[in-house]
Parts: structure tokens; C-alpha cells; sequence
């Protein structure tokens, strides 16, 4: 109970720190940057529709490195719509039926929340993620019937954190451009990053999260929950190829390197582990861009590796969230 709060307390005490920099953030007026690289749109804000498509998991490590197990939330393809006006953002979607027929994979309660936001200077993403229901991934694995999906109603999953890198070459390069449609990238440009990133995370269910029938091929069989707290710092870099001022193709790439404690529970026993461990943050967009017009299809994700005391392997915790997009800049008139 202890370790709970401490982790609690750590996670939320950092946050804080963090996210008192981005509030003075937001309030900043994009300053003068080269045109001829990209434009603003001040008075215009951009209107979007789109279909997006999030994921989460978890890796479990086997001791033979061919029989890991996957828990993976079953999360709807959703419609929505949203609008950005400077720096802010605001989108509303949902898993409509007719885009998710029932299938085998069982039932995930979801709160998934994400805030990807590029200020001047800086592109800072925030993850606040709870799944209940999870199923395992590949088919068949650990199932009564080869043909079904082991679903697991108990298991809870919880990630949360905050990410922040200084763009560098921000008067050439827009992030805005490709990931939230509310600038037009013209030429092509590239910027190095740098910044750090913080999470907590945990896993747990009402008994093994390894199923009974796999037990013999798992050292942690028996944990029936491991939390973590991890931060770190890393650099990358992002680039933006445009082709005849339109079409545009964006890659971004950071890597990593986090301190993490984790604790791993198996009944009344705890495992504590400190380890250092790399971690990745992707983002890509390829699309068309104009003065009014922008079609994209964006992902943007992050990969965190958590080492626990029962296995010399890591808990391998990939996130991300595709999207189609249509967006159409209107303006705005002023008095």
C-alpha cells in the first residue's frame, strides 16, 4: 500500500513540474519564422473529420523468447470531428457500431485520452490511458479452442505521462503542418529534438496474469500485477520531404533513455527492480496540403520497455493511434 502511494505521489509531483512549463507555453504567439518554409494561419481555424484507430498492449516475455503473450485492448475504429484555432484543439469521435461489428476479441472498457500539442518551440504529447477487459494475442494462444481468443474480463491496464522536446530548427519546420493540419509545410525541412519524457504504468488482474495453462514457460508466472515509474531524457529528429509544395511526407523519430522502478506482485510478495531501459517516440504523416484543403493519414505512437525482477527480458508497452483526416481551414472575421 506504501509503494502505491509513493508511486502515486512520484508520478503526479513530476507531472506538475512539467506541465507548469507547457501552460506558459500555450500562451506564446508564434513569433516571426520563414514564410517560404511554412505558413500560419492566425485567423483561420481548421476544421477537421476524421477516422482514427487506437492501440494499446502488453508484452510478456517467455523464458524461451518464442512463446511471449500479448494482452491487448480491443479498441474501436471511431468517427469524429474537431477544430484547432492557434494552439488550441479540441476532438470529439466515437466507436459507432456500424464500424465495429462484434467479433471474438471480447469486451475493453476504455478511458483513452491523448493531447498532442506543438507550441512554439516544442512538441509535448500527454497520455492518460485505463483499459479493462483484455484480450491475448496471437489467436488461439492459451485458449480452450484454438479458434478463439483468450479474454480476460479482470485485467486492468493503466498507463499516464507527459512527453516534451525542444524543436530546434522551429522557424523552418512545422510539426503543426503534418500532425494537426493548422499550418502548410511548402518546402522541405528537418529539425533535431531534445527533451525528456515521464510514465507510470501498471498491469494487474484478479490472479496470474500468465494463464495456467502456460505457466511452465514464464518466470513471472504467478504476478498478478507489475506496476512502473520511468523517466528519462533523448534527442531525434523529424523531417518533412514536400514535393511541388503540396504533397508532403513527414517522419519523427526520438530515442530514449529512462530509469525505471518497477514492482512486481504475486499474491502478498512484492519485487522490486531498478533498471535502465530505452524507449521510443514515432510520429509520421503523409498527405496533401493547401491554402484551404488538407488530407493526411497520421500515426503517432511510443514504445516503452519495463525490465521486472522475475525475468532477465522486458515487458515490451506499445501505444499509438492512427488517423485519416479531411480538414478545411475557414476564417475567422475580426471586429
Amino acid at each position: 500500500m506504501k509503494n502505491n502511494k509513493l508511486y502515486q505521489l512520484l508520478t503526479l509531483a513530476t507531472c506538475l513540474l512539467f506541465l507548469m512549463a507547457p501552460h506558459q507555453l500555450f500562451a506564446q504567439h508564434k513569433p516571426g519564422h520563414d514564410s517560404i518554409y511554412f505558413t500560419t494561419y492566425p485567423q483561420r481555424l481548421t476544421t477537421r473529420f476524421y477516422f482514427s484507430k487506437k492501440y494499446t498492449s502488453v508484452t510478456f516475455p517467455a523464458a524461451d523468447k518464442q512463446n511471449d503473450l500479448t494482452y491487448r485492448a480491443n479498441t474501436p475504429l471511431t468517427m469524429g470531428v474537431g477544430a484547432t484555432y492557434n494552439n488550441l484543439s479540441l476532438n470529439l469521435s466515437y466507436g459507432f457500431g456500424f464500424l465495429n461489428p462484434d467479433d471474438e476479441k471480447g469486451k475493453t472498457k476504455s478511458i483513452d485520452l491523448e493531447l498532442h500539442v506543438y507550441p512554439y518551440k516544442w512538441a509535448i504529447d500527454v497520455l492518460g490511458i485505463h483499459h479493462k477487459g483484455m484480450h491475448i494475442e496471437p489467436k488461439g494462444y492459451a485458449a480452450v479452442n484454438a479458434n478463439n481468443y483468450y479474454y480476460r474480463p479482470d485485467v486492468i491496464m493503466t498507463l499516464g505521462g507527459i512527453s516534451a522536446y525542444r524543436v530546434i530548427n522551429n522557424d523552418r519546420f512545422s510539426y503543426n503542418a503534418a500532425m494537426i493540419q493548422s499550418e502548410w509545410q511548402k518546402r522541405s525541412a528537418g529539425s533535431l529534438l531534445y527533451g525528456g519524457e515521464i510514465y507510470y504504468g501498471s498491469i494487474k488482474a484478479d490472479s496470474s496474469l500468465v494463464p495456467v495453462a502456460k505457466t511452465s514457460l514464464f518466470e513471472q508466472a504467478g504476478v498478478d500485477k507489475m506496476q512502473f515509474f520511468t523517466a528519462g531524457i533523448g534527442a531525434g529528429y523529424a523531417y518533412t520531404l514536400v514535393i511541388e509544395k503540396h504533397l508532403f511526407v513527414m517522419g519523427s523519430a526520438i530515442a530514449n533513455i529512462d530509469i525505471n522502478l518497477s514492482d512486481e506482485h504475486n499474491g502478498n510478495n512484492q519485487n522490486k527492480h531498478t533498471a535502465v531501459t530505452p524507449s521510443f517516440i514515432y510520429k509520421a504523416a503523409v498527405g496533401y496540403n493547401s491554402h484551404d484543403w488538407v488530407i493526411s493519414a497520421n500515426w503517432a505512437a511510443n514504445t516503452l520497455w519495463v525490465n521486472g525482477e522475475s525475468s532477465a527480458r522486458s515487458y515490451m508497452i506499445p501505444t499509438g493511434n492512427y488517423r485519416f483526416i479531411l480538414a478545411k481551414r475557414i476564417g475567422i472575421k475580426r471586429k
